[in-house]
Parts: structure tokens; C-alpha cells; sequence
């Protein structure tokens, strides 16, 4: 069976202020939402019914904020135990002490994903001063621990040029994963982008490295979907090894596999876009995922550009990187280089 994955922001307190995080944008920090333990017991229920409903087995990312600054952390992973629910942890490593390590091990947690945004400079801007010894600091202390430590890197015009050498620093301090997501811009912040050909170059020095140490103990997770048009255009991934049919093979999983759960309980097809669809709190899941609001987010020939490639079925891009630079996931992907007539 299959697992689904949940990406549940259980508090929005954080002990950092990143330039490009949207709970500070939006100017919340100034009240944090956090989700109170009744709430997290009837979302976790909800949960456990979707998937049996789905015939699917949970996989949950708790995050925030930082997850462990909510009061009641412990208790939820208490209870994840309890209910033998896989989970990951994304946040800061501010908090990663041997004995937290040890007792997240203890409850189930698998991976714990840091944040690396550029070389020391670049990233302390980005984050935190003292935040980029800090994060490398927690890397051996969470191995020691037996959870897999994941490596994640914001990209943008901030730091587009450093992220080739960020895969150096993963491998040298033995991060389990290494990968990159773009930054979602709104219409105030589009000169934070890259430009198509200076993402690809960025791509084509990244994978030169990942070549280089393809015999490293780091795996480098191919996150952002663009990777499949690189590969395509190196004959590395050919559409016609699959069926002629109309199935979505890969790509985003918005509407797809993954649901967003906020810490009021609200329901995101994709957190990184306006996506709302419905409640945890209030709204059974599996009629939120098989009903008309999700539905929006699976049309897939309403995409503008990606409905004319021959990759539909397996990359669309991000069309969360496209609805914060153009106003609409349908449109074309700001770094797509593909030209397409």
C-alpha cells in the first residue's frame, strides 16, 4: 500500500525571521496560530479515515513554524507512536539537543529537514546570523540519533549562484539528502527570480556534481519537476517508455497526493499558493480531496504552455512558482526554458 503525504503546520512559532517565509509576509507573527491538542487529535483522526478511505497508509510532515516550539509537541508525537504514523519533522536546528534527537527517534521520526539557503553569508542574511554553523552543527547530532537529516535550499537571485556549492557542503558533512525548491514570488517580489537560462545553468553545474559524487552516501533528490525536462533533453527520461493513455505519471502532486493542513485547520491543495479547499476541523478529507474544489487543481489542459509538451503527464513545472509571479498555476512556469510554438 501506497502512502499519502500530509504536510501539517501544527504552530506558526518560529525563532526566525526568513526573508522569504509567507507567515511572516503576511504579517501573522504579530498572533500565532497554533493548533490546540483536542484540535490535533480530531485532525489526526481525520487523517487515519482519509486513509482508509483511500486505501492509503499516512505519511505526515509536521512543521510550522517550528514544530517543537509547540507546547504540546510532544504529546502529538506521543501519539504518533501510539498509532505507529511515520513521520518527518521540518524545522530550524536550534533546538536539535542529543536527548530531543534521541526521544523524536524514539517516537517515529524518521527524517528531520534543515534549511541550507547559500554559503555562510548568504544564508545568515537569508535566515539568521549564527544560523548556517548552527544547522551544520545538528546534522551529526540527528545522525547520531538514527533519523536521516535532509538538506533544503530555497532558490533564488539571492542565491541561485551558490547553490552549486551547497551540494559540496551537503556531501562533506554527510546530510542523508540534498535538494532545491524555487522561491514563490508574488507581484511585488518577481526581481527575486531567476531567469530561465540562469535556473538551467545553475541546474547544469548541480548535476555535474551530483555525478561527481554519485558514490557519496548523500542522495540527491530530484525535487523540482524541471529536473524531468532537463533529463528529457539529455536522453535520460523518454515519454514513450509509458503507456499511450491520459494517466499523470508524475509532476506536482497538488490534487494528486499530498494535502497541506494548517494550524487553524485549514486545507491546501498546495501551501505555497492560494489553494484553500475546505477544513480538517470541520470537513471529512476524503470528501475535500474527491470533491469539485480539488478538482480545480487537476485540469491539466487548462495549462497554458505545459498542455502542448509532451511532458504534461510527468513535470508541469511548479505551478506554485507560476501562480506568484503570472497570478495563475495555469500559466507557463517563469523558468520553464522550454520553448514550445
Amino acid at each position: 500500500m501506497e502512502y499519502f503525504a500530509f504536510q501539517w503546520h501544527i504552530t506558526e512559532a518560529c525563532d526566525q525571521r526568513c526573508k522569504h517565509c509567507y507567515i511572516y509576509a503576511l504579517g501573522s507573527h504579530a498572533k500565532f496560530k497554533q493548533m490546540e491538542p483536542a484540535q490535533m487529535v480530531k485532525v489526526l483522526d481525520n487523517i487515519q479515515t482519509f486513509c482508509r478511505k483511500a486505501e492509503r497508509l499516512p505519511y505526515l510532515y509536521i512543521t510550522g513554524g517550528d514544530p517543537i516550539l509547540h507546547p504540546q509537541f510532544w504529546m502529538l508525537a506521543g501519539m504518533l507512536k501510539e498509532r505507529n504514523i511515520p513521520f518527518a519533522l521540518l524545522g530550524n536546528p536550534f533546538h536539535l539537543t542529543a536527548d530531543n534527537c534521541r526521544r523524536l527517534h524514539e517516537y517515529g521520526c524518521r527524517k528531520y529537514q534543515l534549511s541550507l539557503d547559500g554559503l555562510e553569508a548568504t544564508h545568515d542574511r537569508i535566515r539568521r546570523p549564527g544560523s548556517y554553523h548552527e544547522t551544520l552543527a545538528a546534522i551529526p547530532v540527528l545522525r547520531a540519533a538514527g533519523i536521516k537529516v535532509a538538506l533544503m535550499a530555497t532558490v533564488s537571485k539571492w542565491n541561485c549562484n551558490e547553490i552549486p556549492a551547497l551540494v559540496d557542503v551537503a556531501v562533506e558533512n554527510k546530510a542523508d539528502i540534498f535538494a532545491f525548491a524555487r522561491y514563490c514570488p508574488d507581484a511585488d517580489s518577481k526581481d527575486t527570480c531567476c531567469s530561465p537560462q540562469e535556473y538551467r545553468a545553475m541546474m547544469e553545474k548541480c548535476w555535474l556534481k551530483f555525478q561527481l559524487y554519485k558514490d557519496s552516501s548523500t542522495y540527491f533528490s530530484l525535487k523540482d519537476h524541471l529536473w524531468t525536462l532537463f533529463k528529457y533533453e539529455r536522453g535520460l527520461f523518454n515519454p514513450a517508455d509509458y503507456p499511450a493513455d491520459e494517466i499523470v505519471y508524475d509532476g506536482c502532486n497538488c490534487g494528486n497526493a499530498h494535502f497541506t493542513i494548517l494550524s487553524d485547520g485549514a486545507c491546501y491543495a498546495c501551501r505555497r499558493m492560494e489553494s484553500k479547499v475546505g477544513n480538517a476541523l470541520t470537513d471529512d478529507l476524503y470528501t475535500l480531496f474527491t470533491g469539485p474544489e480539488m478538482d480545480k487543481y487537476r485540469i491539466y489542459e487548462n495549462f497554458e504552455k505545459c498542455s502542448r509538451c509532451e511532458l504534461l503527464r510527468f513535470c508541469r513545472g511548479c505551478p506554485a512558482v507560476a501562480a506568484g509571479y503570472h497570478g495563475s498555476m495555469y500559466a507557463p512556469d517563469p523558468q520553464c526554458w522550454k520553448e514550445i510554438s
